[in-house]
């Protein structure tokens, strides 16, 4: 009488035995006998849409029947999943687990409760159990059919490509269309047949459980996976759409998402009737209010939705479950409503200890039996996870070829997956895990360490394999792009054949990398110094050849779509270009060759007379004398789209739209430069190879010659260079600036920006100062949509004197600059800061005084710009006030890149100068690094660049974008103590308050080269040291 009756029916059909296993209970303990008195019949629908019956006391808990339902389906991971149900005034809520069944759930024979998915983990490798991804994948499927995970045809098509796969089996045409005639997985799926049909021509050998795990990675970086709409309206009254994720709470106009607070950034939840109220920690970086309000349909509407909210909170972040808050001695104030069951952390562990035992389950849908092994694995945590589906012995595919699934390049771009962006909220707990904590971005671009975001890498195998195994990865499109694919004959987990996939999931295990892997892949790599300094110049190639694509694709294919760009201006761009990117592309396959041949992985009789670069880089920089004048018209380039700029409107709309695109890391105007930065780091690595090399090497000599030939080159377009990037930062400082538009005039050079104190009747205030040749600008920084800096005054540098004044005003590292009209005093963050603005404006001064005398005022209002015609009249349709006034309003400003060098500088409190921009640009490096937090315990392989004083992390050098970039001026580099439990070779960390990040390379070179270069972004070096440095050397 007081136990619970289950209906024999889900459990003959999942082959389930008793009592294998209980959800919500920790390990050891065992179902709570439920209430005694009388039963009542509760039916509930599961996800493969069979509706069983239990029978459960009146005054049974909530958690007594979820527990029941887990029991029954031997389902350990059931933390993820809950209960919903119509409630009385038709909203669909959660089944709370601590109030009793019966006050929830008034007339429970009229009543169906679902057994769904409630809490969408960011990673589906953390889910450990078949079962449990099984289940996801059937959340998926009933979302795709009912309109809830909405995303492109392409994506859709995918998707239920692996369904069918899963539940038919192998690719036959004639089943294919049989099965899909009978049923219907999605909204429109007879417009989508043919693509679903030649998707699945592609899963040939896939078991279901690949195909869960194949389903669940693509359906993850779809805006909309796991997302539930909650209708609301903002303060004006617009319509909008709430949502709670792991990372926080999403705003989303329709099916687009518009805004998101990550759980690190909200302090207090909370609901007052129908209003729901998320109140933000300070953050004087953000442009939002304390307190954002929401206005809901109803009362129960918004604490439905607050309770939900509690709960993804308390599941993703916290350690434990909250303990319940003691009872009121007179009367309550809110709700006493708290989150019940484990966290996520603690259903990690759970399953880690293994305190569960495997059983077999058969799929209801499926013509094909998954067997969940009984057999103990003694591998990692994870073992359930899918391995590395390893190609069959007779395809042969080299780097860069076809999907062996007869999915072409152009199949390849329509994969196009949207991807959701996971923020930088992630709990501890979940560092911890042997997981990692993996975070799909769509590339954001972070401005300080809080947004700086975790990519979780897929590396190879645990099992070192004698070849590199494949490595595909999703590119800007959404599509699996493999490259290095190799063969092998061993079978898969399963003891199947393997199939040929063409996965970004299954070819590419998320798990750590072992150290006897890694130590066994270093040892295949030459040991000599010169193979890395030629690995280097590969690397950088890749990383550059990326850069003038930037230009040649993608700023090409924005143009053509739209006539707003001059015939001329495009003729002096694009034609100077393309030669350039052909002439590379040779250049990076020569190299690599070069580089295949030095590593012996072919032709090893014969790889000494290859261990050498200095013949490529020779013949190669011959050559590239012969595009001489195309390098020439870069400066030209460079000029004529900025005056371009000028008098367009719509080509300055365009040019700052694409900006903002993910694909366009840096300043549009840095990549138009970046063939004359090359040729200094051409010039750079010829001379490491000099070095090394004695006189007596094969190799010296032709590395002596290809320096001379690079040094006349540059030596050439030294002057236009130094020239150009003055001219190219005072642009880029205009986008920052309002209030001033005569910025760019002749004769004007850039010095130093930072943020200094400024004193004043309020006290210290926060000011970015910009120092020019001529004069010093003060600004603060806008709280609007645009993100710049506002100026409020100026000090003309002829006649200035600057002292040091700490004693007269009491405050540390204080300066006195006194004009001929005004004088102001600024404190510095530290003494090394004051003393770089001391030499850097006394040399201003002593500059404006060799001057011809004291400039004009120039803080004044744009004049009208100079536009076409056509464009006043029709684009425009402004008055000439408004157009004047267009520059300067605070109010009439887009949208602005808020990750620029003066923001993150305004961030750290810090400045730098026009000589540390100089040496940022000889000092760019790329690479593989594995990357290690401070609590987690695996490291992860990433594709880094560093430029501009920052590190843009990739998964994969073919990526087109940055998933997160870390700005490093502020931080700290150091090698690890002996306290810090590193123990591996080639270390070295970054450290800015309480970020902490270890990263390590893979030789002693590739290892000083990344301390030499992020040492340039991390302190300022004299002046001194950059003139010494730029000296040539002479053989």
């Amino acid at each position: 009488m007081g136990e619970i009756e289950q209906r024999p029916t889900p459990g003959s059909r999942l082959g389930a035995t008793e009592n294998s296993g209980i959800s919500t209970l920790e390990h050891g303990q065992k179902l709570p006998p439920p209430p005694s008195g009388k039963l009542m019949s509760i039916k509930i629908q599961m996800l493969d849409d069979t509706q069983e019956a239990f029978e459960v006391p009146q005054r049974a808990p909530g958690k007594v029947l979820l527990d029941a339902v887990c029991n029954h389906l031997n389902l350990v991971e059931g933390d993820y999943f809950g209960l919903e149900f119509p409630d009385h005034k038709k909203i669909t809520v959660w089944l709370d687990l601590l109030k009793p069944i019966v006050k929830q759930i008034r007339r429970p024979k009229h009543v169906v409760v679902r057994f769904v998915v409630k809490f969408f983990p960011p990673d589906h490798t953390q889910l450990q159990e078949e079962l449990t991804r099984y289940l996801f994948a059937l959340q998926v499927k009933q979302d795709l059919a009912q309109g809830r995970l909405t995303c492109n045809d392409t994506s859709a098509a995918l998707l239920i490509s692996h369904i069918v796969q899963s539940e038919i089996g192998d690719f036959d045409e004639a089943s294919d269309r049989e099965h899909l005639a009978k049923n219907k997985y999605i909204p429109q799926q007879d417009a989508l047949e043919d693509r679903i049909v030649e998707f699945h021509h592609n899963h040939i050998g896939q078991t279901p459980a690949e195909s869960d795990f194949q389903l669940l990675e693509i359906a993850r970086r779809l805006e909309m996976y796991g997302i539930r709409l909650h209708p609301a309206k903002d303060r004006e009254g617009t319509k909008i759409n709430l949502a709670v994720a792991n990372t926080g709470i999403l705003v989303f106009q329709g099916f687009t998402k518009i805004n998101a607070f990550n759980w690190a950034k909200v302090r207090k939840l909370s609901f007052k009737r129908k209003r729901f109220l998320i109140k933000l920690r300070p953050d004087t970086n953000s442009s939002y209010q304390d307190t954002l309000e929401f206005l809901m349909a109803s009362r129960d509407f918004c604490k439905s939705f607050w309770k939900i909210c509690v709960e993804h909170h308390a599941f993703f972040r916290l350690f434990e479950e909250p303990k319940p808050k003691p009872k009121p001695v007179l009367f309550s104030r809110g709700s006493s409503f708290r989150f019940s069951g484990r966290t996520q952390k603690q259903v990690l562990d759970y399953v880690k200890e293994g305190g569960h035992k495997k059983v077999q389950f058969e799929r209801k849908h499926s013509k094909i039996h998954s067997i969940r092994s009984l057999a103990v694995q003694p591998t990692e945590p994870n073992s359930e996870v899918p391995k590395q589906a390893q190609q069959r012995a007779s395809l042969a595919l080299g780097e860069g070829a076809e999907s062996p699934g007869g999915q072409s390049c152009q199949q390849r771009k329509e994969l196009e997956v949207s991807t959701t962006e996971y923020g930088s909220c992630q709990s501890p707990a979940l560092q911890k895990s042997p997981v990692g904590n993996k975070k799909a971005s769509g590339g954001m671009k972070a401005t300080t360490e809080e947004e700086e975001e975790v990519v979780k890498d897929r590396t190879q195998q645990n099992k070192p394999q004698p070849q590199q195994p494949t490595e595909l990865s999703i590119n800007s499109q959404g599509g699996a792009v493999p490259t290095n694919l190799i063969l092998s004959p061993n079978l898969s987990p399963d003891t199947k054949q393997a199939s040929p996939l063409v996965s970004p999931l299954l070819n590419d295990q998320p798990c750590p990398r072992t150290d006897d892997e890694e130590e066994g892949r270093r040892k295949r790599f030459p040991a000599d110094k010169a193979y890395f300094i030629a690995k280097e110049v590969s690397t950088t190639e890749r990383t550059y050849l990326k850069d003038l694509e930037v230009i040649t694709s993608w700023f090409q294919s924005t143009v053509s779509k739209e006539d707003s760009m001059p015939e001329t201006l495009k003729n002096i761009i694009f034609p100077n270009f393309e030669p350039l990117h052909k002439f590379h592309t040779n250049f990076l396959k020569e190299i690599e060759q070069r580089l295949a041949l030095w590593e012996g992985r072919s032709n090893a009789h014969i790889r000494g007379d290859y261990q050498r670069i200095g013949d490529v880089m020779l013949k190669n920089i011959q050559a590239m004398k012969q595009l001489a004048a195309h390098l020439w018209k870069h400066s030209e380039a460079l000029e004529a789209l900025e005056t371009s700029i000028r008098s367009s409107r719509r080509l300055e709309n365009l040019c700052r739209d694409f900006e903002l695109q993910k694909v366009c890391y840096l300043p549009l105007n840095t990549f138009l430069l970046r063939p004359l930065h090359r040729l200094m780091h051409y010039k750079q690595i010829l001379e490491r190879l000099c070095k090394h090399h004695p006189p007596s090497h094969a190799d010296f000599r032709d590395c002596r010659a290809a320096l001379a030939e690079i040094t006349e080159m540059v030596a050439q377009l030294h002057g236009t260079m130094i020239k150009m990037e003055n001219f190219q930062k005072l642009h880029e400082l205009k986008k920052d600036l309002i209030g001033i538009d005569n910025l760019v005039i002749p004769g004007r050079e850039f010095i130093r920006l930072g943020s200094l104190s400024k004193l004043s009747g309020k006290g210290l205030q926060q000011r970015m100062f910009f120092l020019f040749n001529d004069v010093l600008l003060y600004t603060s920084r806008g709280l609007t949509i645009s993100n710049q800096f506002k100026v409020h005054g100026q000090l003309p540098l002829y006649g200035m004197t600057i002292e040091e004044s700490e004693d007269e005003w009491g405050v540390p590292h204080c300066l006195t600059l006194r004009g001929q009209q005004q004088s102001i005093i600024v404190a510095a963050s530290s003494r090394s800061e004051m003393e770089k603005w001391v030499e850097d404006i006394q040399m201003a001064i002593d500059l404006a005084e060799k001057s011809s005398g004291p400039t004009a005022e120039f803080l004044t209002s744009s004049p009208p710009d100079n536009k076409s015609p056509d464009e006043a009249t029709v684009a425009d349709q402004e008055s000439e006030d408004d157009l004047s006034a267009s520059r300067t309003s605070l109010e009439r400003q887009a949208p602005h890149r808020g990750n620029t060098m003066v923001h993150v500088c305004w961030h750290r409190n810090t400045s730098v100068s026009m000589v540390d921009f100089s040496v940022a640009v000889e000092n760019q490096l790329s690479g593989n690094l594995l990357r290690k937090f401070k609590n987690s315990n695996g490291w992860q392989k990433l594709w880094v660049v560093f430029t501009n004083f920052c590190l843009f992390f990739y998964k994969s050098h073919q990526d087109n974008h940055p998933l997160a970039s870390l700005p490093l001026l502020g931080y700290s580099l150091t090698i690890p103590a002996e306290s810090e439990d590193i123990h591996k070779d080639y270390v070295f960390k970054l450290h800015f308050k309480s970020h902490v990040y270890y990263f390590r390379a893979e030789s002693e070179y590739t290892f000083e080269r990344w301390m030499e270069v992020i040492r340039s972004a991390t302190s300022s070096p004299s002046r001194a040291h950059i003139l010494s440095h730029n000296e040539s050397h002479v053989y």
